[in-house]
């Protein structure tokens, strides 16, 4: 991933998940939301959100790779 020097907030990150929902995996987008009921770093929201960004417009290899990245930072 790109660095971003943009602070996301949390609200900007649920945005941005209810967006992809139906491009994610139900599992990984209900664990997202569970993940995010508690408060998190600010660092694993910016890592989060360029994740999820254009996640329905990459190949399926690439959405593979960014499932297994988000369910390290989640987990």
């Amino acid at each position: 991933m790109s660095t971003c020097n943009l602070d996301h907030s949390e609200n900007d990150v649920l945005k941005k998940l209810l967006s992809q929902k139906d491009f994610l995996p139900d599992s990984l987008y209900e664990a997202i939301q569970l993940f995010l009921v508690d408060k998190v770093d600010q660092t694993v929201l910016n890592e989060l959100f360029h994740l999820l960004k254009k996640y329905d417009l990459v190949s399926k290899d690439e959405q593979q790779k960014r499932n297994e990245e988000i369910a390290r930072l989640i987990i």
